[in-house]
């Protein structure tokens, strides 16, 4: 357990306050608190809460492993995923890529999930395993001591304002980038400035067997935009279309439904899964601007998920990226205790490493928005890369080195330079 000092105060003094009770804040309270510290977790809304992004990677499977909630999502209703397929513009689909082809391991087949109950599931195991949560309380502000973070001012659905303490702060606060914002450190990526504009349908057409429960990307005809399908339990399917923010709302006219029913009479494929379906509930909106920090952690403080950095949502990488954050986070934290080191080099030394796999599934979103790029011809001349693609449409980037594709890619395609580390770290 942490030890007391005078600069926190005398009341409500945590070793660790986490702001946010997604998947990243829920993993890391979760696995701070079996390590038998004492953690609150601060959620401004009530769950369950709608929440977009369902599809999950198969690497999710060993964060699900470790956190104890394997054997729920198995018993759940959840639709099972085994798969991703991509649509051109012309309609033609490619072979699926059946995660299991490259491994036979069960962590090849993962879910397709209705967030409201993930993110319940996650926020309760992380209370099960010590954690205490409380929902309704909104952080108004990180407290500082000069350079070092000792707590937060948060004020309650009843009004009541309090200021609460703690060894190490954890934002998990999404987009919304509480800490990130206040310490001038996020940059948006300036080549991936989309929005999107989403909604769910009940009925529709469906795939069979294994195919059925496959996350779809379809690109409309000319490659301005392309839709995601994603089913769901119950014969719902959550779809989606993503483009450039200017091309889909500062250049044209009209209503984000308008918009989406004119790009969907662009994508032919998509149009037609959607014959007989109904709309659930009006589209929302989100301008996906892939962003991160200058650092992922600094003294008493760590950024983990969203609250560190965004990557577009093609690859369905945000909760696996949310997950192996706050799982990395989770033990530097415990180990930062061990130490008594609280310094951003401590809370942040995992930065590197994960930084590293989330680079590599940029690249590939890179070549994506590509226009003149194909995955297909691709592989025809580098069949040797199949296996790298895979790994990263699964999320093995953390356990196979998938590199050695960039070369040969970077050579049909612009690919980004590396962000670097080492030079961004510390504020």
């Amino acid at each position: 357990m942490g030890k007391t000092n005078g600069v926190y105060g005398k009341k409500e003094l945590y070793d660790v306050i986490v702001i946010g009770g997604g998947p990243a804040g829920s993993t890391t309270a979760a696995l701070v608190a079996e390590y038998g510290h004492r953690v609150l977790v601060l959620e401004r809304e009530k769950f369950p809460r709608f929440q977009i992004g369902e599809s999950l990677m198969p690497g999710t499977y060993w964060s699900f492993k470790r956190l104890g909630v394997l054997d729920k999502l198995k018993k759940s209703a959840f639709t099972r995923k085994y798969s991703v397929q991509f649509f051109s513009g012309s309609g033609k689909g490619s072979a699926p890529f059946y995660f299991y082809k490259h491994d036979p391991h069960e962590s090849s087949v993962t879910w397709q999930v209705l967030r409201s109950e993930f993110d319940q599931m996650m926020m309760d195991n992380a209370r099960e395993k010590g954690a205490e949560v409380r929902q309704g309380a909104s952080v108004l502000q990180v407290i500082f001591d000069g350079d070092r973070a000792i707590g937060v001012r948060v004020k309650y659905r009843n009004g009541r304002v309090n200021d609460l303490s703690a060894r190490v702060v954890v934002d998990a606060t999404g987009r919304s980038a509480l800490l990130s914002r206040k310490l001038n450190l996020k940059t948006v990526e300036p080549e991936l400035k989309k929005a999107s504009i989403f909604t769910h349908f009940k009925g529709g057409y469906r795939d069979e067997g294994i195919d059925e429960g496959a996350t779809l990307i379809l690109h409309t005809k000319e490659k301005d935009s392309w839709f995601w399908s994603i089913p769901l339990s119950d014969d719902v399917v959550s779809v989606g279309v993503v483009g450039g923010l200017d091309y889909l709302f500062r250049e044209r006219e009209g209503t984000p439904q308008e918009i989406f029913e004119t790009e969907l009479e662009k994508c032919a494929r998509m149009k037609e899964r959607l014959v007989g379906a109904e709309q659930l509930f009006p589209v929302k909106v989100t301008q996906d601007f892939s962003y991160r920090s200058r650092a992922v952690a600094g003294l008493g403080w760590v950024l983990i998920g969203d609250a560190y950095g965004f990557l577009d949502p093609v690859y369905s990488s945000g909760v696996f990226l949310a997950l192996k954050s706050g799982e990395m986070a989770a033990d530097a934290i415990h180990e930062a205790f061990d130490k008594d080191d609280f310094s951003g080099a401590q809370l942040g030394g995992w930065g590197s490493e994960f930084i590293a796999g989330m680079e590599a599934i940029r690249k590939l979103v890179y070549a994506f928005y590509t226009k003149d790029f194909s995955f297909a011809q691709f592989l025809k001349v580098h069949p040797e890369c199949v296996d790298g693609i895979v790994d990263i449409l699964s999320g093995k980037v953390y356990i196979n080195d998938v590199t050695p594709i960039f070369k040969p890619m970077g050579e049909m395609c612009s690919l980004p330079e590396d962000v670097d580390y080492y030079e961004t770290m510390e504020v």
